[in-house]
């Protein structure tokens, strides 16, 4: 039996394999470009992010001779704060906002104003920052607003990843955490963040 992760970073993926008692046995790294259209502006294809996980894991099924039924389980991670927009047809409906982007201030000066940094700290814990997914989405809404309109489900990196080798839509409450609309204590999504920046539920 082996374990593999899948980590979705900024500048590539890096794919491990090991044993249950944590031996690594292969590991393999497969990069991609950031796109700077404009000063301040950081984005990613998520397809890109896809084809370097079908490219890593290939290399460690080939170099490691492993049998691939006999890998049990997945772990994924990645980056924070990406918002990839999906479609109801499950197709990217724009390059991915990277946690990295700068254009995003006004929106997170507009979030701290309207929640409140007090409101803040008590449901999301933190003060807020412009690179947290809220804002992106935000940006989006308020600058394609044609985009905003499709959008069937917003996602984190990592979990686009998921849904391309599931079909799932699903998050964990640490990258959940990072985008301004969990109740981190909770656990859960805060209606009162949502009402608060008009955002439907439906779409987390």
């Amino acid at each position: 039996m082996y374990l593999m992760g899948i980590d979705v970073g900024t500048t590539g993926v890096k794919t491990v394999l090991i044993t249950p008692e944590g031996n690594l046995i292969a590991t393999a790294t497969s990069s991609y470009p950031l796109q700077t259209p404009y000063p301040n502006w950081v984005e990613q294809n998520p397809q890109d992010w896809w084809q370097a996980t079908i490219l890593s894991i290939q290399q460690i099924i080939k170099e490691s001779s492993v049998d691939a039924s006999r890998i049990s389980g997945i772990g994924l991670s990645g980056q924070y704060h990406g918002a990839v927009l999906i479609g109801r047809n499950h197709k990217v409906l724009r390059p991915c906002i990277l946690w990295c982007d700068q254009r995003t201030t006004k929106q997170g000066e507009y979030i701290v104003t309207t929640a409140g940094r007090e409101r803040l700290m008590r449901i999301a814990c933190t003060p807020g920052f412009p690179y947290f997914t809220a804002c992106k989405l935000l940006w989006v809404r308020e600058n394609e607003r044609e985009i905003y309109e499709k959008i069937f489900k917003i996602l984190l990196p990592k979990d686009y990843i998921r849904l391309k080798l599931t079909g799932d839509f699903a998050t964990d409450v640490t990258d959940a955490s990072g985008t301004l609309f969990l109740d981190v204590r909770e656990r859960k999504w805060s209606r009162e963040m949502l009402d608060c920046l008009d955002v439907d539920r439906a779409i987390l």
